[in-house]
């Protein structure tokens, strides 16, 4: 229940936080750490039995016919994890209390990173791997999310990391999906309990390799690093809290976790540790060349996760429980050093230690704390990274089968950590240090904006001499990675080792490039490395140029092009299915000479269609031609579907009208030459279909599935009417995302039809009344009846033809009516509660509400539910999901009326401009005498 309380109480917040942002300006950071700081407080709790060897679980079906469990477990690897991504995440956002003013605190910033936290908690809280992938990839969406608050210098990083980091999220789904087809479970417990599951399959090979790519993409490891430094244009508390804490961290939380099952195979050995040494080797030359101090510590994050993929790709029990106590020294340094380094840039502008100079003088507690952090990164003892450093040694002195491949590895590994050490000293040394000072006005940052950065360096300081402490955490996470193998303990001194050796000639290599900086700095600078970014974005732009040229067929020509090519293929593929598929079933369904009356009035019906040239018979014979496919249907007895294809053609038809209003009644003369090609294309597209329905349908029986439902669906759901069930409560979940789809196309109608002010578009002048008086007078009368009629399909709609869609669309024919009827400016009349916004955002609220209420009561997603006293009246769970339903669908039909009735020109005003323009215009001759300018829905003297 813990674990459940955590989770929710950070969404909660993270919901909570743009609230509080108004309310209380930059104040309300200090509300939000709070609350991380009580979660932190819930998770310390449970350190003494996770530490006794006492997992915390909890389950709940999630998935139950996938044997999918929203399932959480708190073991040593999870408590590691977690308690690194509250605690910074409490310091990070106490420091956006004084980094962020009033206007960004309300804004996206404080609410993503709460989420952030969230999601990376569930992320290694993760007992079913489904649940991993899903936070695997919201960490994705929150770090794209809070990179692209930094506007337009984010939208190319931004782009970079988004398909990266989602190119490895598919990876590590198709790995979930194979480790299911091996083992038939997505319990992660049970994967690492007994990894022979796995390992005796073929598809190991193909899991490990997925696996370390999404680690890879996710950790910026080569040849993904360069989205991790592209990153650091987000502001700083996103970059402390992306590099120290979360997203970076998921990619080694994943080796770690997968380290039961493939530790001690030598590809996963050897893959990682060449690929994590050779990253942080690179990362690290790359950062001593930065005079950029954020660029420094963005490439030093990468080298730095490099030496932890490394040391978990070994895979012994030292070299792990070495990866997780750097995993702890890390995030306290890294945190540190960007939060102080965004100080810096705070007070004076600028991160270029080539302009920074002497700020000691008068930011003394700022550098002391910098100093601190920089020296636990080089890997000075006695300090938290001094000790995880010497344990890092220890292991890769372990590190392969073969005897070369320790030497070789702690060989690489104390070349980095020389070059670590030396861009160490130059991010303290480069604002802090020299006699000169750069910036003389100015002085010591609040004590509450410099706590943060103080706090995280002072931990690095006193866990190093003290990482006994930290023994007990090391050694449960270690078990928990290596069931059944003994954990090491983590002391400050254990003799005169080789690791204290290799310890001191990193440090003396180190203090030796940084005495000889100028020269290093003109040999680095002189060297131009390939850029990854660049790479990516010529890929990217080769990827695009190829999508237009192979689009290109689709963009000429124009729409009938398009049309003429998608009813040619479906003529084609008629055509080979006719040779190929052989002789059919004989029908089971007797032909009915009343179906076949309809097919011959429909056919003369698309014939007067074909030949008419007034807009307004075009639209009533394509309205009649969708009432006999109504009556088809109708006699083949599906009464539901007969409905809707009714309600929709009477909206399409009144759609049009919106859309023809002011455009000319007459259509244009098409020449013959264009017109015989055409109406061929058409008949044959036509015949291909008819065939296509005479020949497959009618020759089978019921399926299986088909005859379950129908004897399922009652006693399962209550509900008499068997399409409605399959559409709310059978497929619920199909239903809900549909009408998401509805909802974002309603949506972006609303965002398309304001001009760049965010004002509605339309013509300016006065707000002509129609002067129809029977279609207004009709509106009034017809528009209650139609409501009521609306209610009355949605409350029968789960026993009888009826539901929320249907329903939708006679409320959305109301509506469209009565912008007929009511001439211009329809947004000042349309009531608020009709907004298409209000009508979206409510409808996703209620079917998702009705669909997650019964996880709390350990049922399934969109299961059916009592509802208390309203179920007494009639009112089902369905109903109630049905309701989202009717409200997405009519906000889509609002916005579709809105953004049409918008854009129509005024009709008296266009007329007259054009009898004033073309006074002397002659009829064209026509038998009714009309003009082929005279605008559809007005007469010719005037106004409709």
């Amino acid at each position: 229940m813990a674990l459940v309380v955590l989770l929710g109480g950070l969404v909660a917040l993270a919901a909570a936080a743009p609230l509080l942002g108004r309310a209380l300006g930059r104040t309300s950071c200090l509300v939000l750490a709070a609350g991380l700081a009580a979660a932190t407080a819930v998770v310390v709790a449970l350190v003494p039995g996770v530490v006794a060897g006492r997992d915390v679980v909890a389950s709940t079906p999630w998935l139950p016919s996938l044997g999918v469990d929203a399932a959480l477990r708190l073991d040593g690897v999870a408590l590691v994890f977690v308690l690194v991504a509250l605690v910074v995440g409490v310091l990070v956002l106490a420091y956006c209390a004084r980094y962020l003013d009033d206007a960004e605190a309300a804004g996206p910033v404080p609410a993503v990173l709460v989420l952030f936290a969230a999601a990376m908690c569930g992320l290694v809280l993760a007992d079913d791997l489904v649940l991993l992938y899903v936070c695997w990839e919201l960490t994705t969406l929150c770090s794209f999310v809070l990179v692209s608050t930094a506007g337009a210098p984010a939208t190319a990083p931004g782009r970079q990391a988004l398909v990266v980091t989602v190119a490895g999220g598919l990876c590590l789904l198709l790995a979930v999906v194979l480790v299911v087809v091996a083992t038939g479970s997505t319990s992660v417990h049970a994967l690492v309990s007994d990894p022979d599951r796995l390992l005796s399959s073929p598809l190991a090979g193909p899991v490990a390799a997925l696996v370390v790519v999404a680690a890879a993409t996710k950790s910026a490891q080569l040849p993904f690093q360069a989205w991790l430094p592209g990153a650091m244009v987000a502001m700083t508390p996103v970059s402390a809290y992306l590099h120290a804490a979360t997203m970076v961290k998921a990619g080694v939380y994943l080796l770690v976790r997968t380290s039961a099952v493939f530790a001690g195979q030598p590809a996963w050995t050897a893959v990682l540790v060449s690929l994590g040494l050779t990253t942080a080797l690179v990362g690290a030359v790359l950062a001593l060349r930065e005079h950029d101090l954020k660029g420094v510590l963005a490439y030093s994050t990468v080298s730095q996760l490099g030496l932890l993929v490394a040391a978990v790709g070994v895979g012994t029990p030292e070299a792990l429980a070495a990866a997780l106590l750097h995993t702890v020294a890390h995030a306290l340094f890294k945190a540190t050093l960007f939060m102080l380094v965004g100080i810096v840039d705070h007070e004076t502008g600028s991160r270029d230690v080539r302009d920074l100079a002497g700020l000691r003088r008068v930011m003394p507690w700022t550098a002391a704390a910098t100093g601190v952090a920089a020296l636990s990164l080089g890997g000075v003892p006695p300090l938290l990274g001094f000790v995880s450093k010497e344990y890092l040694y220890e292991g890769f002195l372990t590190a392969g089968p073969a005897a070369w491949a320790g030497p070789v590895a702690v060989g690489v590994a104390v070349l980095a950590s020389t070059l670590t050490l030396a861009y160490a000293a130059r991010v303290a040394h480069g604002a802090f240090g020299g006699e000169d000072l750069s910036h003389p006005g100015l002085h010591e940052p609040s004590p509450l904006f410099l706590a943060p950065g103080a706090v995280a360096a002072l931990a690095g300081a006193v866990l190093g001499p003290a990482v006994s402490w930290l023994s007990p955490l090391v050694a449960a996470a270690t078990s928990a990675a290596l069931p059944g193998e003994e954990a090491p303990e983590v002391h400050l001194w254990h003799g005169v080792t080789p690791q204290l050796v290799l310890s001191g000639v990193t440090l003396a290599l180190g203090a030796l490039l940084f005495a000889r900086r100028d020269a290093v700095d003109r040999v680095l600078q002189a060297w131009s490395p390939p850029s990854a970014s660049a790479a990516f974005e010529r890929g990217h732009a080769g990827l695009l140029r190829l999508g237009e040229v192979v689009g290109l067929p689709d963009r000429a020509g124009g729409a009938p092009a398009q049309l003429a090519r998608l009813l040619v293929a479906v003529v084609v593929v008629a055509a080979l299915a006719a040779v190929g598929l052989g002789p059919q079933p004989e029908r089971l369904v007797s032909e009915d000479p009343v179906a076949w009356g309809v097919v011959v009035l429909a056919a003369g019906v698309l014939a007067a269609l074909a030949v008419t040239r007034s807009s307004l018979v075009l639209v009533a014979l394509g309205g009649t031609t969708g009432l006999l496919v109504a009556v088809w249907l109708l006699l083949r007895g599906a009464l539901d579907v007969a409905i809707t294809l009714l309600l929709v053609e009477v909206l399409t038809a009144v759609v049009l009208v919106l859309v023809l209003r002011g455009q000319p009644r007459r259509l244009p003369r098409t020449s013959a030459r264009r017109a015989l090609p055409v109406t061929a294309t058409a008949v044959a597209t036509g015949l291909a279909a008819g065939g296509a329905a005479w020949a497959l349908t009618g020759r089978r029986p019921l399926s299986d599935v088909g005859a379950q439902v129908l004897a399922e669906a009652e006693p399962l759901t209550g509900g008499t009417n068997v399409v409605n069930v399959v559409l709310v409560d059978l497929r619920g979940l199909d239903t809900f995302l549909e009408t998401v789809v509805v909802g974002v196309v309603a949506l972006g109608l609303v965002v398309l039809g304001r001009g760049p002010a965010g004002r509605r578009t339309g013509p300016p002048g006065p707000d002509p009344v129609t002067e129809d008086l029977v279609l207004r007078v009709g509106t009034r009368l017809l528009a209650p009846l139609m409501v009521a009629l609306g209610a009355y399909l949605l409350w029968r709609g789960h026993d009888e033809p009826g539901g929320g869609f249907i329903a939708a669309l006679v409320l959305g024919t109301a509506v469209a009516l009565g912008h007929l009827a009511g001439g211009r400016a329809p947004f000042a009349r349309t009531p608020r509660a009709l907004r298409p916004s209000l009508l979206v955002g409510g409808g996703l609220l209620v079917a998702l509400g009705t669909g997650l209420v019964p996880l709390l009561g350990g049922d399934a997603l969109l299961a059916p539910f009592d509802l208390p006293l309203l179920g007494a009246l009639g009112v089902t769970s369905a109903l109630v999901f049905d309701v989202g339903v009717l409200l997405l669908v009519l906000g889509l039909a609002v916005a579709a009326v809105h953004s049409l009735d918008a854009g129509v020109p005024d009709v008296g005003r266009a007329d007259e401009q054009r009898r004033a323009t073309r006074p002397h215009r002659e009829a064209d001759g026509d038998e009714d005498g009309e003009r082929d300018g005279a605008p559809v829905g007005g007469a010719a003297g005037g106004r409709r």
